[in-house]
């Protein structure tokens, strides 16, 4: 049986009882665009800010209905009831578990977010209407292209904090944005659900923006208004204190670290392993010597200290391209490359090679009564480049056995035939 009061049934699996959905009298019901707000106390904006929605909904012709997801004290709930907004009633648990919250309660095929503050001007949803209907599944808002109402928004964030972080994300994942921080933005519901969103705070932000590089979603930005605060409401950022705006652009960094992880060891992995081949592979029967530059054994030491250094971040950056990608792609892809029955082969003849190699110098060894009482020459060389062989095949295996694994526990998604 479904309870009236909160529009689900109360034994549904999945349902979380701290949660309750407020449905107004006058209600859509059948929605193309869903306005999914998170709230905290928004007493001095939320009915305007309603207002300003069912404007913009007005203006782009779109059936839509308004959900404000709400853990104020205040009276902010029964004010967005009165003007017909969908209120969402969940514990305080941050801005991101806002949103997880609200997933299974947004009917929309189209979802725009954004404040209740109104500070984004709500009443210009069209733009974002148009570009769905083109067929662009992320639309990115973005003051910076838009406008900026003077005072409402700190020259920390403006000229340093937003752009520097942008930029970072940028390069992190080869992306085009222009303002990641821009709280208004559009999302097609079946993206929403297939990024799977887990940050619970501020870094919610940062992740959807890079999880829809990774899904390779559809991605545009348009133009936003920015307003600054009405008077007598202080920011949430202000209520908190001057270390606020600090913390939430560490949580964001981190997010865009751990989930681009491979950025930092898979290319500078390649170079390294290219470079370490490169110096000691030609070193392994002897020295060479090249214009005023003698290359010895310190170098051929360097070269298999990169050489290990660098495959050990390739595979890292493997992995982590596995487990980030929530396509699935960058699993099949490496599954394929490193497909098990060639790949431990492989690895098995490294060894073997490098493992013969060494034993060179082993026996030499052994025949001098377990002493070295000649000079080894060229030996050593050869032991080197096998000591390294060895290291290299051994590690090629290792991570064959663990690609196989994460396969097993992490299975790929299911295509969008098949959801």
């Amino acid at each position: 049986m479904v309870d009236p009061a909160t529009d689900t049934a109360p034994d549904a699996p999945g349902t979380d009882p701290a949660i309750e959905l407020l449905v107004p009298e006058i209600d859509e019901p059948d929605p193309e665009v869903s306005i999914v707000v998170p709230a905290l106390n928004e007493n001095i904006t939320i009915v305007e800010f309603v207002r300003w929605c069912r404007a913009g909904l007005a203006d782009a012709g779109v059936r839509g209905e308004i959900l404000i997801i709400d853990s104020s004290t205040d009276d902010t709930p029964q004010l967005a009831l009165e003007e017909g907004a969908r209120v969402l009633r969940t514990p305080k648990r941050g801005l991101g578990r806002a949103y997880i919250d609200a997933v299974p309660h947004i009917r929309g095929k189209f979802i725009i977010m954004g404040d209740a503050d109104c500070t984004y001007d709500f009443r210009q949803l069209a733009p974002f209407v148009e570009q769905f209907h083109a067929g662009y599944e992320f639309v990115m808002g973005t003051r910076f292209k838009g406008y900026i109402e003077p005072g409402s928004m700190p020259a920390l964030h403006r000229y340093f904090g937003t752009p520097l972080t942008t930029w970072i994300l940028n390069r992190l994942y080869a992306s085009k944005f222009s303002d990641i921080h821009c709280g208004m933005r559009g999302i097609t519901r079946d993206a929403l659900v297939r990024m799977h969103l887990e940050s619970q705070s501020w870094e919610y932000a940062s992740e959807m923006v890079l999880k829809s590089v990774h899904l390779k979603l559809r991605t545009t930005e348009v133009p936003v208004r920015f307003l600054k605060d009405q008077e007598g409401r202080v920011s949430h950022h202000r209520r908190m204190g001057w270390f606020s705006p600090w913390q939430a652009a560490w949580i964001n960094l981190r997010a865009m670290f751990v989930y681009g992880a491979d950025f930092f060891v898979f290319k500078p992995g390649i170079v390294m392993l290219v470079l370490g081949l490169l110096l000691t592979l030609p070193l392994t029967f002897g020295a060479i010597t090249i214009g005023p530059i003698t290359f010895s054994l310190f170098w051929s030491l360097a070269g298999v200290t990169l050489a290990v250094v660098g495959l050990q971040c390739f595979f890292l950056g493997c992995l982590a391209q596995t487990f980030y990608d929530p396509t699935g792609a960058a699993r099949e892809r490496w599954l394929h490359i490193f497909r098990y029955d060639r790949a431990v082969i492989t690895s098995m003849v490294v060894f073997t090679v490098g493992l013969l190699l060494a034993a060179t110098l082993a026996v030499r060894y052994v025949s001098d009564g377990f002493s070295f009482e000649h000079s080894i020459g060229d030996l050593g060389y050869v032991a080197i480049t096998g000591a390294m062989l060895m290291m290299l095949g051994f590690m090629t295996f290792a991570f064959t056995l663990l690609l196989h694994a994460s396969a097993i526990r992490w299975p790929a998604p299911a295509t969008p035939e098949g959801r």
